[in-house]
Formats: structure tokens, C-alpha cells, sequence
């Protein structure tokens, strides 16, 4: 709980007894590798802050292509926003890239938070925002980079995911095919 607690400090002002008085709303989840989350169709109950490990989430394209939409890795939360914050199905899927510990809160004793502190509803805000601007931010990026500069953003940005997902799901979320991600990591090899 000391890294949630650490994460929440750097978002809002909340109290030490702030975050005692709510810890009883968290608990623990532990997926093992390739283990699911979410799965697609059913609906996000629970935001989950990593504690330990990494995540992946997808959805499938028209194609009934498998897209990697993000990585999580220690210190991030994830969810399916849209579904969690909607409580509608998600379109989604989240998986466990390796053994990961979460710390989970459900939907209703988030909003159980919202309603009695002030400094939860400013945490749910800033949550959201980033979230958003996330988004706004990886899909400038697909749109407006080279594949060689979104494979330097990510090796630069979370540079610990390229060693725990395949090449695959890396290519998928750059928007790129693996065999041009192979080329781009043989020129970066080669420098």
C-alpha cells in the first residue's frame, strides 16, 4: 500500500489518515502471467493501481486483429475507463504480461469515496484527466511520427515493456507490422 499511497500523494493533497480511513476500500489481486484482468464484453468493476509487474491492454480491429491499446507497468493505474466509469461493457481487454500484483478498488466504493472526501474526488478528477490526455497524446503520436521516432518514444518512455512483450503486441500498438519494427530495431542496433 506504500506505493499506492506514495502515487496518490503526487496527484492530490490527502492526509495520512485520509488514506488510513479508505485502505479498507483496496485489496490485493495477483494474476499470474497471461492471466486476464478484464476480458472484452464484461464490465470494468474495478480500477487496479500495479503494484508489482505489467499488464497489456487490447481490443480487435475490424479485421478480428489483436491491437495492443497500452502497457501498464509498476506505479500506473489501469482500467477500462469507459466501461468502468459508464459500468457498461467493456471493448477491451486487460492481460498480465508477467506475475503481477494489484492493488483493486471496486466502482461503488470509489464512488462511496467521491461522495465523503474531497481530496478522493480531486484524486477520481486528475485520474481521468491523465487518462485523457494519455489518449489525446498516443494518438498524436500514431498520426504524427515516423516508426522509427514512436519505437525511440516507447524505448525511451517504457523502455522495460520491450523486454516483457512480444514483438507482436509492441508492433500492434506502434501501429506498425513486426517486420518493420524488426528493420527499425536492426538500424537502431546498427548505430
Amino acid at each position: 500500500m506504500d506505493k499506492l499511497k506514495t502515487f496518490l500523494q503526487t496527484l492530490a493533497q490527502i492526509t495520512d489518515k485520509e488514506f488510513e480511513d479508505s485502505k479498507n476500500n483496496f485489496q490485493k489481486v495477483y494474476l499470474k502471467k497471461g492471466e486476464l484482468l478484464l476480458q472484452k464484453g464484461k464490465v470494468c468493476k474495478q480500477m487496479s493501481f500495479v503494484n508489482r509487474g505489467s499488464l497489456r491492454t487490447f481490443y480487435f480491429n475490424n479485421k478480428a486483429e489483436e491491437i495492443t491499446h497500452c502497457f501498464r507497468t509498476e506505479g500506473t493505474f489501469i482500467s477500462s475507463y469507459k466501461s468502468f466509469i459508464l459500468q457498461e461493457p467493456s471493448i477491451l481487454s486487460i492481460i498480465a504480461l508477467e506475475d503481477t500484483e494489484l492493488v483493486v478498488i471496486d466502482y461503488d466504493k470509489v464512488q462511496k469515496l467521491y461522495s465523503t472526501s474531497l481530496a478522493w474526488q480531486n484524486i477520481g478528477r486528475l485520474l481521468t484527466e491523465r487518462a485523457y490526455i494519455e489518449m489525446e497524446e498516443y494518438a498524436s503520436v500514431l498520426n504524427n511520427e515516423s516508426a522509427k521516432e514512436k519505437y525511440l518514444r516507447l524505448l525511451n518512455e517504457q523502455g522495460e515493456i520491450l523486454q516483457k512483450a512480444n514483438v507482436e503486441h509492441i508492433a500492434t500498438y506502434l501501429g506498425v507490422t513486426r517486420r518493420t519494427l524488426s528493420r527499425i530495431r536492426q538500424e537502431i542496433s546498427m548505430q
